[in-house]
């Protein structure tokens, strides 16, 4: 079995909210350990073209290196799914200070929310 860390670029079929498809797309660990050892379960953000229409809680990546996403990309820090880990390919890493900021961003999503 794969081990994830939070961090890790992953190759997934991420649901759509919108109809009844999945489609393996790029996201982003954003929870593993526990989560994952004791459930086979991780919880990931979608991430997707830069060409796309962004949205106000996205996060751009800064640098593709090492990512192994093709093209320019921009993390969706609200489009966040829970998925088995087992379905999960790893692709890269997203760099250090990308992680800092999908971090905070979802860190003020879940505030908002959490109370």
């Amino acid at each position: 079995m794969a081990s994830f860390s939070v961090g890790d670029i992953v190759k997934v079929p991420f649901p759509y909210t919108d109809r009844p498809v999945r489609q393996r797309r790029p996201a982003l660990v954003v929870a593993a350990g526990a989560l994952e050892t004791e459930h086979d379960l991780l919880w990931v953000v979608m991430i997707t073209s830069a060409e796309n229409r962004g949205w106000p809680e996205d996060v751009p990546v800064s640098d593709t290196r090492g990512t192994g996403l093709p093209v320019p990309s921009l993390v969706r820090c609200a489009k966040i799914a829970t998925i088995e880990a087992r379905e999960a390919e790893k692709m890269g890493t997203l760099p250090l200070a990308d992680r800092q900021q999908v971090a905070r961003q979802i860190g003020r999503t879940v505030g908002d929310t959490m109370g």
